[in-house]
């Protein structure tokens, strides 16, 4: 099955294709503007044990190696695989052209700069440094070697 982008939560033209970094990846039909809501990650809503479950299951399965939940809260996380706008699509890189802002319960995807036509959308993961280690394959010149962030020297 082809993934699809769905347009209800989408603000810009996104086009979903081959990605250089990983698998399928979001990019943009158009130019977008700096600092513009781009589109929301939607998905199923899980409780902390329910998601460290399928986490886990996913971890240990390297056919379904794809991260696709996004933590809401201390408890709440939301699993694009199941339901999700395509968001779910957009990868890692360690200088990533969009941010993420919660509001009133939605994960909401911003530009952090003006990105071009075809351009490919990317999050910093930001996974905990204690967590499973993923290897990352951004390919930036800021590239810090993992999705992972890195433990803090205080």
């Amino acid at each position: 099955m082809c993934p699809a982008i769905d347009g209800r939560f989408a603000a810009y033209e996104l086009r979903l294709r081959r990605s250089r970094i990983h698998g399928w990846g979001v990019h943009a039909g158009k130019s977008i503007p700096a600092h513009r809501k781009v589109i929301e990650y939607t998905g199923e809503l899980l409780s902390r044990p329910e998601a460290n479950r399928r986490l886990d299951r996913v971890c240990r399965n390297p056919r379904t190696r794809r991260l696709t939940m996004f933590k809401l809260d201390r408890y709440w996380r939301i699993d694009g695989a199941v339901g999700g706008s395509g968001a779910e699509y957009v990868n890692h890189c360690c200088d990533p052209n969009l941010r993420t802002t919660i509001v009133r319960g939605h994960i909401l995807l911003f530009s952090r700069r003006r990105i071009q036509a075809k351009e490919e959308l990317t999050l910093d993961y930001g996974l905990h440094p204690k967590t499973h280690r993923i290897p990352c394959r951004c390919g930036s010149p800021k590239c810090r070697g993992t999705v992972n962030r890195k433990l803090r020297e205080d």
